[in-house]
């Protein structure tokens, strides 16, 4: 007897498509704080003022003692993102621990194409700029994260009857590939391990991990150990955002009683400050690019370097994750849901391909803050998630026109079959 096959994006369990309904008007005021603090800083850098721009961000502060004398963009890029990251950190454990993606069946699709939206851009980048004579490959993980505020606050503002699945799919997709992403940046951009302070960081996480797991949520206790394992972090050269990871990994997501888990209380706490100011801040501080008028962005975009990175981002995530889904589907037990189209999963493709956070912040690691090429790596990132919004926008905005007739329809259908039959016949007695 045939087992009956698996539905590719079918709606989640009604406790999930409740809080991914609340992620998403979470992450609609995130997203819009974090493309303001991106405009102010484009606007501030290309204008006659754009030395003080400049002057802000490389302003240095901090004790020299600890390695700490940072300018305020590196404190917003190692210091603020791990707020985000140990967001991600509870999200990702939550999912897996009592989300959906519990089920290796339901966790196997999102994983698949969130590798394959990672692999394809990596892919693409290399390729241009292995043919030129000034590319350059150490770039390569730049076009291959999508950033989850970004991605979540347009799918929030035109998504308002797409399935509860499509929209699950991309927050599963999107936190595997912070996952990825975090894991690429320890590997392969740390260019100095000090294994001493690498072993030291592993003791505040792991006091960090002891507290929370008898229920202690005292902040003079919690918020001591973090910043200690932050700095310890920092000082063994993996990227210190790693530290904010792991210590959301720690957290207890189950709870004997009833009522939220200590994650989701800690998630309720913290993303708030992570989404409406850790990650608007840092976008500010990021993305300011001195242009140069038309002539300028034409020549950011000629350097192999930014046209790797924003072919990365419009063709390689459309490509990596909407054929990674048709492979799954065509090779396994799967089927795509009958409420959906294969045009639906190309839009949500295409959204993938808004990688701004994680990609500005690989690009500083792989060429160096204010470099000539991190710049270029600025416009690369910014002309691709913008395109990709863009066309995903389009997409998704004439789905959502589809299921929104179709759901008025079903609406007249069932106050019409709730109408008595005389009344439906006419009939006057």
């Amino acid at each position: 007897m045939s087992q009956p096959r698996t539905r590719l994006f079918r709606r989640g369990s009604w406790a999930e498509d409740s809080r991914i309904a609340h992620l998403l008007r979470q992450e609609t005021v995130g997203g819009a704080l974090l493309l303001a603090g991106t405009l102010v800083a484009l606007v501030w850098a290309n204008s006659p003022w754009g030395a003080s721009y400049d002057a802000l961000r490389d302003l240095e502060v901090g004790p020299s003692a600890l390695n700490l004398h940072l300018s305020l963009g590196t404190w917003a890029a190692d210091g603020l993102l791990a707020i985000f990251f140990f967001v991600v950190g509870l999200e990702l454990k939550r999912e897996f621990v009592a989300g959906d993606l519990r089920d290796p069946r339901r966790a196997a699709l999102p994983i698949l194409a969130a590798v394959g939206g990672m692999v394809a851009p990596a892919v693409i980048y290399v390729a241009v700029n292995a043919t030129s004579a000034d590319g350059e490959l150490v770039g390569w993980a730049i076009p291959t994260a999508t950033d989850i505020a970004f991605a979540l606050a347009v799918l929030a503002v035109i998504s308002t009857h797409l399935p509860t699945g499509l929209r699950t799919f991309l927050l599963t997709l999107a936190v595997v590939d912070d996952l990825l992403a975090v894991t690429i940046i320890a590997i392969f951009y740390t260019r100095e391990l000090h294994l001493w302070a690498l072993a030291a960081a592993l003791v505040p996480i792991l006091l960090f991990g002891v507290l929370v797991q008898r229920r202690v949520t005292t902040p003079w206790l919690l918020v001591p150990l973090a910043v200690v394992a932050w700095v310890l972090m920092h000082e063994s050269g993996v990227h210190a955002t790693v530290a904010g990871v792991l210590l959301g990994f720690t957290v207890p997501v189950l709870t004997k009683r009833d009522g939220p888990g200590m994650a989701e209380r800690f998630e309720h706490r913290i993303r708030p400050l992570s989404a409406g100011v850790a990650v608007p801040l840092f976008a500010f501080f990021a993305s300011g690019v001195a242009v140069g008028g038309l002539a300028g962005l034409s020549g950011a975009l000629g350097d192999p370097v930014a046209a790797g990175i924003a072919l990365g981002l419009v063709v390689g995530k459309f490509v990596g994750v909407l054929g990674t889904t048709y492979l799954v589907a065509r090779f396994t037990r799967a089927d795509l849901d009958g409420d959906l189209a294969w045009v639906d999963v190309a839009g949500l493709a295409l959204l993938g391909g808004i990688g701004f956070t994680v990609a500005l912040l690989v690009g500083e690691l792989a060429f160096g803050p204010n470099s000539v090429r991190d710049e270029h790596v600025k416009v690369g990132v910014l002309a691709g998630s913008l395109t990709s919004a863009v066309l995903a926008a389009v997409v998704l905005r004439a789905r959502n026109r589809v299921y929104r007739r179709i759901e008025a329809e079903e609406t007249e259908d069932l106050d019409q079959d709730s109408i008595p039959d005389v009344y439906q016949r006419g009939d006057d007695t």
